[in-house]
């Protein structure tokens, strides 16, 4: 069965969604498919120019919400599928070495196109049973100590790191809390503005506040096109600020949480281009555009020293929001 045919479609989807029903349905009544011999293959033809033709005019013109929608996409590639589909040997290391394992942010040792890297990113999981055990995507302190283990590690070895951000936010709750939540998102943030080696970040869906920087805090910032990026998630701002859900789309559209707002003010360094309708329409070319990339921004930065390094990732966050005098 076509894969496209099981999707999820979003509520601005509907008018794709009947209109890919309607080719489907002529499909059936296909020469050969013993519903009769009635050649309807130009009938199809004109419908998938018209569907094209949506789908680039519906996507090409996405407000943030309708963003946020696609970024949340559940069959959107989560850390797993790249992992699976981008790197080579890949060998998750588990733990942080004072409390315990968070299945929320997945990492360990790994080849990206024959060279040796540490790899990292948050997991929110593809159904019930793994979006619990992977607490959808929002870590734990133990989550962000196991991070700057693994950069530490990378560090001491001279490897490049290259993590993946999906994540809704750090996680709330009262044992996350007690355990040192700020502090671990905090030293996790440090550790990445004093690393020596390549660091290559990418926001692969949704990059929520700290939980997201923490991780992402590096010499090249990278977006997907349909990603969204922001200090708290819309729905929690409109709870703050107006006390209600219901204004959530008015937060969405402030706060500019779009790859395209992010690049004009200079807090991304590149957006990653999807494939029409969304990295959940062909998850394998959007993991090949994304590696690509990736393997760009290493390139970019081959001949650079540990110190320089340093020094530039430092000066690019610095200079984030700088007003002129």
């Amino acid at each position: 069965m076509d894969w496209q045919y099981m999707m999820t479609f979003l509520e601005f989807e509907k008018p794709i969604a009947e209109l890919e029903g309607k080719i489907r349905e002529l499909r059936s009544f296909s020469p050969g498919s013993g519903k009769g011999e009635v050649d309807i293959t130009a009938e199809v033809s004109q419908l998938e120019g018209k569907l094209s033709k949506l789908l680039k005019d519906t996507y090409a013109d996405l407000s943030p919400k309708q963003k946020m929608q696609v970024a949340r996409h559940p069959e959107r590639p989560h850390f797993s599928d790249i992992a699976n589909h981008l790197f080579e040997d890949f060998v998750p290391l588990a733990g942080d070495r004072a409390f315990g394992e968070d299945e929320a942010i997945i990492g360990g040792m790994a080849r990206f196109r024959g060279e040796a890297c540490v790899v990292m990113g948050h997991e929110k999981g593809s159904d019930t049973q793994s979006r619990i055990k992977h607490n959808f995507g929002m870590a734990r302190p133990e989550g962000y100590r196991k991070a700057i283990r693994l950069m530490e590690m990378a560090d001491r070895f001279g490897l490049p790191i290259l993590t993946m951000v999906d994540t809704p936010g750090a996680y709330p709750g009262v044992g996350a809390e007690e355990r040192g939540q700020a502090e671990a998102i905090a030293r996790s943030t440090d550790t990445c503005l004093n690393l020596r080696v390549p660091l290559v970040c990418t926001i692969v869906g949704e990059g929520g506040s700290g939980g997201a920087v923490a991780i992402a805090a590096g010499n090249k910032v990278l977006m997907m096109e349909h990603a969204i990026y922001s200090v708290i998630s819309p729905e929690g701002c409109a709870s703050i600020l107006w006390r209600t859900n219901e204004k959530a789309e008015e937060a969405a559209n402030a706060l500019k949480i779009t790859a395209q707002d992010l690049m004009k003010l200079k807090v991304i360094d590149g957006i990653v281009e999807e494939p029409l309708g969304g990295a959940h329409r062909d998850p394998e070319r959007a993991m090949n555009m994304l590696g690509d990339q990736i393997e760009q921004s290493l390139r970019e930065m081959a001949g650079m020293g540990p110190d320089k390094l340093r020094e530039l990732r430092r000066e690019k966050f610095l200079a984030i929001g700088e007003i002129g005098l």
